[in-house]
């Protein structure tokens, strides 16, 4: 059979002004689970081929002949990848899967646009959902309980841009912070074996990658087996250029992890500081403390560990100083890049939950589900005032000199891409401004013009997604 992945991209991931962005942040990369899954079935002879929104766009013409159709979904591109499965369905005749994190959180919903959904790792179930021996309407995928059954990803399958290789040594995450949507879909913590890993990194040598991320929810949790994977990288010449991977404040307390992270070129990372109020980190469960955040970034730079310093704007006891303290903290320690995300409560997370019993929800339009606007009724401030953080966030990190600073840290070509970053805010933060007081029936317009009393009443506040 003939089977074709797509990966949707919301609208905004679409716009040109984004994927410039996307360009200048960091490397191109894919996600894993369509090319796990597209090798398990190019193994059993299907003709297999994934597609990504999010780097290009898709010329759908030439794919209206598959039999079968695999689409993934994230919140944020859950009404786009509805979009796609009823224009499949009305214009070809062949079926269509949804899976993915948010079909996996809301099956009922996703099965009113597939004819099957996929609800968890399918990794189990691929193959006899895809030659019809599970007809379930909607299937519950029994989680892989061994990392290295896992082919790996196929790349030859991908037909959109990619110039970074993904690897996922772990699934899951020993932490349960509540606003994190994977520490659920991906449960319990689970670890491949590390010479599962080292053979996953040959070959990705072997086709050519010269990028890699190590695409763990938290590639430290357990530091030994980074360690011991860190040091054969290095031993084997299975270091890339780059490498990029996500850590949490307590990789400090380990120096000798850090020497090897540092040898072994993983000298990328995102922390999620998310706040520097410690009420607010206990609020979210985040299991670290001010004091952590201060030690990690004076040691990583010792380290010439570049940090993307993740922040959450919008949580119940942060108002705007804390925010803005957060900025200048990240600021003040030479963080690489800033990536500030709105609070965003995400379909039968913690924080959703709470909000629905609090009467907090302003939206149920998932398109608006990706970071970068308020969906919800904050308690320190009114909504806009949380959404034009976001702007100010960015505006206050990404200025002109501090560029010429972070260049001369880290070098040229980390100076270059930082001006790109700041160029493309500068372009970007008038043309918000310009939508919110001129662009009626947009949600921002919404959202700068609503009074105290709509505020109140604004359940379902939304704009028809595209």
């Amino acid at each position: 059979m003939k089977v074709v992945f797509i990966t949707p991209a919301s609208d905004l991931c679409r716009m040109f002004l984004y994927r410039l962005g996307s360009k200048v942040y960091g490397q191109r990369n894919s996600i894993t689970g369509p090319l796990i899954l597209g090798r398990i079935l190019k193994d059993a002879g299907h003709d297999v081929s994934v597609y990504e929104e999010l780097y290009a766009n898709v010329d759908y013409s030439k794919i209206m002949d598959a039999d079968v159709y695999c689409i993934s979904t994230m919140t944020s591109t859950a009404p786009r990848a509805y979009f796609l499965a009823d224009r499949l369905h009305k214009e070809t005749k062949g079926r269509v899967i949804i899976g993915g994190m948010h079909a996996s959180a809301l099956p009922e919903e996703a099965a009113l646009h597939a004819d099957q959904v996929v609800v968890g790792e399918a990794e189990t179930v691929i193959r006899d959902v895809i030659e019809g021996k599970i007809t379930d309407k909607i299937v519950y995928a029994p989680r892989l309980e061994n990392l290295d059954d896992a082919p790996f990803p196929d790349y030859s399958l991908l037909k959109t841009p990619c110039s970074c290789a993904n690897v996922m040594t772990t699934r899951g995450c020993p932490f349960c912070c509540s606003f994190c949507t994977t520490s659920r879909m991906f449960h319990p913590y689970r670890e491949r074996s590390v010479d599962s890993v080292m053979e996953e990194l040959r070959y990705y040598k072997s086709i050519g990658f010269k990028y890699m991320n190590f695409e763990d929810d938290n590639f430290t949790a357990n530091k030994k087996r980074a360690k011991e994977i860190c040091r054969r990288m290095t031993e084997e010449d299975l270091v890339f250029r780059e490498t990029f991977f996500f850590g949490r404040t307590d990789m400090a307390n380990d120096e000798e992890l850090l020497d090897l992270l540092e040898r072994a070129h993983l000298t990328r990372v995102l922390i999620g500081i998310e706040s520097l109020n410690q009420k607010s980190l206990d609020t979210i469960n985040k299991h670290q403390t001010v004091e952590d955040i201060e030690k990690c970034a004076e040691t990583l730079s010792r380290h010439k560990i570049r940090i993307i310093a993740s922040l959450v704007l919008g949580i119940d006891d942060d108002g705007k100083e804390d925010i803005r303290k957060s900025v200048d903290f990240a600021n003040k320690i030479n963080a690489y890049q800033l990536q500030p995300a709105i609070l965003t409560p995400f379909p039968k997370t913690a924080v959703y939950e709470q909000y629905e019993k609090e009467n907090r929800m302003m939206t149920k339009d998932w398109s608006l589900f990706n970071m970068a606007y308020v969906t919800f009724i904050p308690k320190k401030m009114s909504p806009w005032e949380l959404q034009i953080e976001i702007i100010r966030a960015l505006k206050r990190f990404y200025a002109f000199l501090p560029s010429f600073k972070i260049g001369k840290i880290f070098g040229i070509g980390y100076g270059l891409r930082r001006l790109g970053i700041w160029l493309i805010a500068k372009i970007g933060i008038p043309g918000v401004n310009l939508i919110a007081n001129f662009a009626k029936g947009t949600y921002i317009y919404k959202l700068k013009h609503m009074t105290p009393e709509e505020i109140m009443k604004s359940e379902n506040i939304s704009v028809q997604p595209h």
